[in-house]
This record gives C-alpha cells, structure tokens and sequence, in this order.
C-alpha cells in the first residue's frame, strides 16, 4: 500500500497523527489503494477524540508526492480506447474527495511538503491548514507536457492567483520555489528541511487543551524564524507585471503565441517556460484557458465536480496516453499529438471535455449541490 500511519503521544493522553506517504522509487506517486487508505485513515482520525492534530508527509529526501499514478490510468486508457476506463472513474473520485476532505478537515492538519510537490501531491497540499515548504520545496502543475490537466483542484487555486500567473503556471507548468509559494498564498510556513523532528516534537509538548490556535501559531512561527535566512530568492512575484502584460490577450491562441517568443528570452526563468509550453500539448492549453475562466466564481465543491468531467475525457481522447507514454514510459519527449495546431483545435473538441462521462448522479454530487 505504501502508506506508514503513526500515533504519537502528547500531552495529557492527547495524539498526533502521522501519515507518511512510502512510495520512494516513484516519488510517492498516489495509486488508488493510497488514496482509499489515506481517506479512511483521516476519516477515523477526524472521528477520534484522542487525535488533536494530523500530519501528512513523504518518505525520501526528494519528494513529498510527484502526483497520481498515471502509468496505470494510461495502460488502462489503452485497453479502452475511446471510453471512460473503470480505473479512472474510480481513481478521479477518489482522489477528489481526498482532497475536498484534506480541506475540510476538522482539525489542525499540517502538509511538509519539501522536494518535489507535483500534480495531485499539489492537491495534498493545498488542502492543509498549514502547508510547509522547505528549501527544496519545487512546487508545479505540469500536466501541460503529459496532455492531462492542472487537477485536484487547481482550477481553484490558481485562478485566484494575483493577476495572470495562475493561468502562466498552469500553461508552462513552471516551478516554483518556497518563496514563490509564500508571496502566492501557495503555502504558509517556511521551514529548513531538518526541522521536521523538532515540529513533531514540538506538537508532542503543546497543551491541546487551551488556545491551541495561539500556541500552535507560536510553534510555527519560531521554527520559521530559525529558517528564513534560508528562503530562496522569489521567481515569480517580481516578473508579474511583464507576465500580466504578456497574457492580456482575448483568447487561448494569443497567450500561447505571446508565450512562444519567449523562448529565446535573456531572462531564463521565462525561456524554460515558454520552451515547456511549446513542447507541451495545445489542447491541454486549451483546456487550461477554459477551465481558469470558468472556475473564479466557483466554490471548491463545484470546481472539483468539473475536473471530474474533464479527466474521464482527457481518458477517451489520445493526448493523455500519447503524453505519458513520450514522458514517462518511452521517455523519448517526442509526443505525437493529435492536434499539433493550437489554433485549429475545433471548439466543439475542447468544450466536449467539459461534458457528462457518467451515467445518472455526479459521482461527487454530494460534495455540494449539483
């Protein structure tokens, strides 16, 4: 199962919760087993009383989670050409409801997300009251260069980014450091990556019975302040303006245009970022275009129901399988897209992801009202 969870004393009978995603080998890649023994965990953690506070994190010294098991839904996807594969129904909504409860968690739930946070370990992340990253935090939604996505949420998250760096990040897939996470309400709490015994030891002594919030702020703040010296410089924040200006354009082919000349830019930050989108899939910009569009007046609720859609038809369409087979399985980088010309994708193909894959009630439609 590749899942660790650990109870550890505190003070006056209380418990600390430790769930520690084990999959070194794959950068603790989520498959659908972790995530349905992730969700009953929390939930029996949610429940017990003697459970003061959770922490989520990844064993390895590289990542904290590199996203989803995507091999799988791919091998899947290749025996059901042209349909919905019953893994992918049962993975997209697991893993969503994971993370609307990640979200809703009753209790204090900490993320250390330090190395790589990718894709759905984004999605673990971004759920928890208090999201640290570290020096080797490198934060990103790159599901531009697999033909998938920005998921688990982002629709959310990145649309209510300042100006138009939600929609840069989702189109590029570029990363961003701790600072960059800070400066963008990605995280909360900056912390050197050999502080973790002494957070976990330090919620062992707090008094869980009286202004938790109070002391559980102080302990933060104090290992944070031990830190800062250590925070990387900003990336992004600083090159807002020039990205803002960039992108106010009126329609998906313009930004991908308006990026693509920055391929040869002096500034390298901004030239391995357009390089990612122009090797990246043009329907997937598309798909990004749309779904931040859509998405800034949504709740979390509603956001995670439309990714649902879009996911079971990103598995019928040929971008997905093709974009993990060129990055992960083959690794030759070279994907065959299907439609190489961002400008000629027929709107009918893009808005056809947004549609119902399902039969009868949304599989989530409990997460809010349909």
């Amino acid at each position: 199962m590749n899942l660790q969870f650990e109870e550890f004393p505190a003070q006056d009978g209380a418990r600390i919760g430790i769930a520690t995603l084990d999959a070194e080998q794959s950068l603790n890649a989520l498959s659908l087993p972790m995530i349905l023994a992730l969700q009953d965990q929390l939930d029996s953690w949610a429940s017990d009383e003697k459970v003061v506070c959770v922490m989520l994190r990844g064993n390895g010294a590289k990542a904290f989670c590199a996203g989803g098991d995507v091999r799988s839904l791919v091998d899947q996807c290749r025996e059901h050409p042209g349909e919905v594969p019953p893994l992918a129904a049962s993975f997209f909504a697991a893993e969503y409801r994971l993370d609307y409860s990640l979200h809703t968690f009753p209790k204090p739930l900490i993320c250390w997300g330090h190395g790589y946070v990718l894709g759905g370990g984004m999605g673990l992340l971004q759920g928890a009251s208090t999201r640290i990253v570290t020096p080797s935090s490198r934060l990103a939604m790159p599901e531009i260069s697999i033909g998938l996505f920005p998921d688990v949420g982002a629709s959310w998250f990145l649309s209510r980014l300042p100006g138009k760096l939600g929609l840069f990040l989702g189109l590029t897939g570029a990363h961003i450091n701790a600072h960059d996470a800070l400066d963008l309400d990605l995280a909360d709490r900056f912390m050197l990556d050999e502080q973790q015994e002494d957070l976990i030891g330090g919620l062992q002594q707090l008094n869980w019975q009286e202004q938790t919030s109070v002391q559980l702020n102080s302990l933060l703040k104090a290992l944070q302040h031990e830190a800062l010296s250590q925070l990387p410089e900003a990336q992004w924040l600083p090159r807002r303006a020039q990205i803002d200006e960039l992108l106010d354009v009126g329609n998906l082919p313009c930004a991908w245009t308006a990026l693509s000349h920055l391929q040869h830019s002096d500034d390298a930050q901004l030239a391995r970022a357009a390089k990612n989108l122009t090797h990246g899939c043009p329907l997937t910009a598309h798909l990004v275009w749309e779904q931040i569009q859509r998405a800034r007046h949504m709740s979390l609720a509603e956001v995670l129901q439309m990714e649902y859609a879009i996911s079971l038809n990103c598995c019928r369409h040929p971008e997905f399988s093709e974009g993990v087979r060129a990055r992960l399985i083959d690794k030759d980088n070279t994907p065959h897209w299907h439609w190489q010309d961002v400008a000629t994708i027929p709107l009918a193909v893009i808005d056809a992801h947004f549609s119902k894959a399902w039969e009868g009630r949304h599989p989530l439609a409990d997460l809010s009202a349909y």
